[in-house]
């Protein structure tokens, strides 16, 4: 094999390979001799076919076998004698070959750059930390109490009001005419629910038990029935009983209803499940910073093709949001040239971080254990009760999806592994403080939209090898998980 650098600039390297003739000629000679045995024609015992013949009918057919396996096998050597990481699959093209001459082709690609991680020592991190008191897990027993509870009967005379719950008699009638589906009996509608149209608990809440009122509402646009829609409509309404809604009693038995041993123990699973939360919450944020500060102390070349990769996914998933109706407000009404100036500087530190994570994990040998694998996939099982089978066995099943599935899990250790050797401070705050919105932007001070249209590839694209770092966290909601219990 002759191999010639033809271009050598920046991170773009491109080379001419010839392999010789009689390389090649020697390559097909053993396959067809390799298939002999194996090929079965009319009149020739298996082996004995003579070897013309043998050419004449699948020489082509080895003769393509032969040169894909040239140009792979080259390509490959190429690549490890001159010591180049591709950031991208390397581009060949065939420039020349007949039968009995050279085969020429030529190889464009693109490398990732020399890579100098910075001192992690020198970074100082700040991890926020929450004092865990019992205010939000009176406040999580207080909802379960309520959604326990049950409804009792008046215990003395008043007009209804929000949170009360009317048993009605009601008949509903469009231009004087009685429809179908509008009328019930002993129904217990919960005032302030949003279970009816709107307006309609509006108009009764205040009344008291016994009175006999006309609820006027108008039918949504894009009500269900087509022959309501955008109709008004009028419901002769008896309210035969008011009920007052009661809380459960916050006691043993109520805990052990939710699963739980005893009341101590319910609440012990409620504040270990807020913990949790502002734990994640906690590190997601530190993991913010740390990759706003990883951007901010590296500057390295970055491979065009990885960066235009990323623009195009970003770019993408604009489209897509905007064909769904569901575009963010800054993006809406720009052409695919000013969105592209717009993000490009967001794909661009896409790329960085994940081009040096990469390398951070590469040169301290981090890996993802067949444990995490595991446990990643349990996680996400888990999500589809009853069909945790089938997921597991999916991801087993499709080697792409599982390396997006540990992506995140990579990033995650060498981010750990960046933690550990930085000076990290822990900061009390309140709940409060750690469940503010962060900035929606991914580049320093500009495009708040980029969160929003790019997220979620659940998540990014990927960098080289391993998932893309600058998937940014944003807050968690205060979600009570534990009424689920």
């Amino acid at each position: 094999m002759q191999v010639t650098e033809t271009k050598n600039e920046g991170l773009a390297r491109e080379f001419k390979v010839v392999v010789p003739a009689a390389q090649i000629e020697e390559k097909v000679v053993a396959k067809l001799d390799e298939i002999k045995d194996q090929v079965r024609l009319p009149g020739f015992r298996p082996g004995k076919i003579p070897a013309k013949l043998l050419r004449q009918r699948y020489g082509q057919a080895v003769m393509g076998e032969v040169l894909e396996a040239a140009v792979n096998e080259n390509t490959g050597k190429v690549l490890n004698d001159n010591d180049l990481r591709p950031a991208v699959q390397p581009k060949i093209e065939v420039t020349s070959f007949d039968e009995g001459k050279d085969l020429e082709f030529a190889i464009a690609v693109e490398v990732i750059p020399a890579i100098e991680p910075m001192d992690f020592k020198k970074l100082k991190l700040t991890r926020e930390v929450v004092e865990l008191d019992d205010v939000k897990v009176n406040e999580t027993l207080d909802r379960i109490a309520a959604a326990q509870g049950t409804t009792e009967p008046l215990a003395r005379k008043r007009k209804s009001k929000a949170g009360d719950v009317v048993v009605i008699d009601f008949l509903g009638k469009i231009g004087g005419e009685a429809f179908e589906g509008g009328k019930a009996e002993d129904y217990e509608l919960e005032l302030g629910s949003g279970s009816f149209i709107e307006g309609f608990e509006d108009q009764l809440t205040g009344v008291n038990a016994g009175d006999e009122v006309v609820v006027k509402v108008k039918f949504p646009e894009a009500y269900g029935a087509a022959e309501l829609a955008g109709k008004d409509a009028e419901f002769d309404v008896t309210v035969k009983e008011i009920k007052e809604k009661k809380p459960a009693a916050l006691d043993d038995e109520l805990a052990k209803k939710l699963g739980q041993e005893s009341f101590d123990a319910l609440k012990d699973a409620i504040r270990k499940d807020f913990g949790r939360e502002y734990e994640s919450v906690a590190r997601q944020k530190l993991k913010r910073q740390l990759l706003d500060a990883l951007a901010e102390n590296h500057s390295f070349e970055l491979p065009t093709s990885l960066v235009e990769n990323e623009l195009e996914g970003i770019i993408a998933q604009i489209k897509q949001a905007r064909d769904a109706g569901q575009e963010d407000d800054e993006t809406k009404g720009k052409s695919e040239e000013e969105l592209t100036d717009e993000f490009r500087e967001i794909a661009e530190r896409r790329v960085l971080l994940g081009l040096l994570l990469a390398e951070v994990g590469r040169k301290n040998e981090i890996q993802v254990t067949q444990e995490d694998v595991n446990k990643v996939l349990v996680a996400e099982a888990q999500k589809y009760p009853g069909q945790e089978q089938q997921v597991i066995e999916f991801y087993k099943n499709n080697p792409q999806a599982l390396q997006a599935l540990q992506g995140p899990v990579y990033e995650d250790k060498v981010v750990d592994y960046i933690v550990e050797l930085a000076k990290v401070e822990d900061k009390t705050v309140s709940v409060e403080d750690l469940l503010k919105p962060e900035e929606e932007d991914e580049a320093p001070k500009k495009k708040s939209a980029a969160k929003k249209a790019s997220a979620k590839k659940d998540a990014d694209k990927e960098a080289p090898a391993k998932k893309s770092a600058d998937k940014k966290p944003a807050a968690k909601k205060k979600a009570d998980k534990s009424e689920e219990k």
